[in-house]
């Protein structure tokens, strides 16, 4: 995985990404094109806990109150 892969798949900006994985852009910043394992393995769980967020938030129902 590229790193430009990895922050549009993670929000399509440096800030975006970095907030996903919970670094700092400077860290993005620092990061080779090609990205090691151990950093695809971080783009790669920060994807799943958005997934997981997206998928709880639609299947609580939200209540109105009149």
């Amino acid at each position: 995985m590229t790193k430009d892969e990895a922050i549009n798949l993670l929000g399509g900006s440096v800030a975006k990404a970095a907030e996903a994985i919970g670094i700092n852009s400077q860290a993005i910043s620092q990061w080779p094109r090609e990205l090691p394992a151990r950093l695809v393995d971080r783009v790669q769980a920060a994807l799943y806990r958005k997934q997981q967020a997206e998928a709880t938030a639609q299947a609580t129902p939200t209540t109105q109150e009149a």
